[in-house]
């Protein structure tokens, strides 16, 4: 009977039919250009079904005050989700409600699915993504030298060792981020991680199931110092990868004559290059291929985040309400506004500000494997601390077998043992 009233009540709402009555409340982390962007979509959603919906923003306090309100028995009807380690959580602990009965899922990747999936239940929804597994390259420089993008691990050696053998640098790396310096190289490590070792023992290496020593995690950090620790493969050596800002780095490739042919880094880049070289016409002169396999058997997985939402509380509102957000409406209205990609496959390519962020949008359709940054992930003393800090000592020089005890001895103390 339950379910028939929840038909009568609120079916169909977004066909234009009988309106919903009611108000529900989500609460984000976004803010500034963000929440406005988030007001527009629930503005869509409040003129077509008359349902009111509060948004309570809370910013970077989001993932302790939402379980402080969850403890209390007061959680908000929905929430975005700092990320699917903590969506499962809330799972476990008999939080959330699965969504997969009324939400068209058919319209997502399966790869996103499948990360909001516990069990045999959906808990959450994608509204969008970013992508990371990028190499950015200047195509009138690289063609120049007659090269063209890779699609291995050891055409992008080629690429490097050629470029190298003719006096030039293939890579720029920056690693400076203030207090977060470290950061860009713990992408490197997680692409590796998942190209070499696999998405099971990469979520394995995430909650500590294997320790950092473990050889899949070595032989990681010893690809990326392949590159990195090499002085003649990073503009500047890794004095320069160690102190150049990361949104600065990637500026040499489009200088006369290129200072760089490489660079690593994930879609919102591309305004860093633009404020630096603002006479590029990005659709020409800008480009970037996928960050290529290693170990075939693996395919190509895609490292990134997303905005994910989940609901504690199953009303014909919240149905209504997250219906709509996985819709290409919705996501059009959202990703329109900030450049971000759209996990619906049906959105159209022209919201989209650019040709290049068109492009990472249609990468992002075929995920058959998807995975949240694992320094996210962590705790904060691993993820942004002693992950971060191994990077900078790794680079500049210490042991590896070092690196990997110092971050595994903070691991142990940060997972409590």
């Amino acid at each position: 009977m339950r379910k028939y009233a929840l038909l009568a009540v609120a079916v169909l709402v977004l066909g234009g039919m009988a309106f919903a009555k009611g108000s529900i409340s989500i609460m984000v982390v976004w803010s500034g250009t963000e929440l406005e962007a988030f007001q527009k979509v629930v503005g869509a959603f409040e003129d077509k079904t008359g349902i009111d919906v509060k948004v309570e923003s809370v910013g970077r306090d989001l993932p302790t005050v939402l379980v402080t309100r969850f403890e209390a028995g007061n959680p908000p009807d929905l929430a975005a989700m700092p990320n699917p380690g903590q969506m499962a959580e809330f799972v476990a602990r008999g939080g959330l409600v699965p969504v997969e009965g009324f939400v068209d899922l058919s319209q997502h990747p399966k790869a996103f699915v499948d990360l909001a999936t516990v069990g045999d239940h959906v808990y959450g929804i994608f509204i969008s993504a970013d992508l990371k597994s990028l190499v950015w390259y200047n195509p009138d420089a690289l063609y120049a030298e007659g090269l063209a993008p890779a699609d291995s691990w050891d055409e992008l050696m080629y690429i490097t060792e050629t470029l190298a053998s003719r006096g030039k640098v293939p890579w720029a790396i920056g690693l400076e981020s203030g207090a977060a310096s470290g950061w860009p190289g713990t992408d490197w490590i997680e692409d590796i991680m998942l190209r070499t070792a696999g998405p099971e023992l990469y979520d394995k290496w995430v909650a500590h199931e294997i320790p950092w020593t473990h050889p899949a995690v070595k032989r990681a950090f010893e690809l990326f110092g392949a590159i990195v620790r090499n002085e003649d493969y990073v503009y500047g050596g890794t004095t320069g990868a160690l102190s150049i800002n990361f949104g600065d780095s990637p500026a040499v490739l489009w200088d006369e004559p290129p200072g760089a042919y490489l660079h690593r880094q994930a879609t919102f880049i591309k305004s860093f290059i633009a404020n630096a070289h603002p006479e590029l016409d990005l659709d020409r002169d800008v480009a970037f291929f996928v960050f290529p396999p290693i170990d075939p058997k693996w395919g190509t997985p895609l490292l990134g985040a997303g905005d994910l939402i989940s609901a504690f509380r199953d009303t014909p509102e919240v149905e209504a309400f997250l219906k709509y957000l996985a819709s290409a409406e919705a996501q059009s209205i959202w990703c329109g506004a900030l450049g971000k990609l759209a996990i619906n496959v049906n959105v159209d390519p022209s919201i989209y500000p650019d040709a290049l962020t068109a492009q990472a949008a249609e990468i992002l359709k075929g995920a058959k494997i998807f995975r949240f940054d694992a320094s996210d992930l962590m705790p904060a003393a691993v993820g942004s601390g002693a992950f971060w800090t191994g990077v900078l000592d790794y680079v500049s020089g210490v042991d590896l077998d070092t690196v990997l005890e110092n971050i595994e001895s903070a691991a142990q103390e940060a997972y409590g043992g």
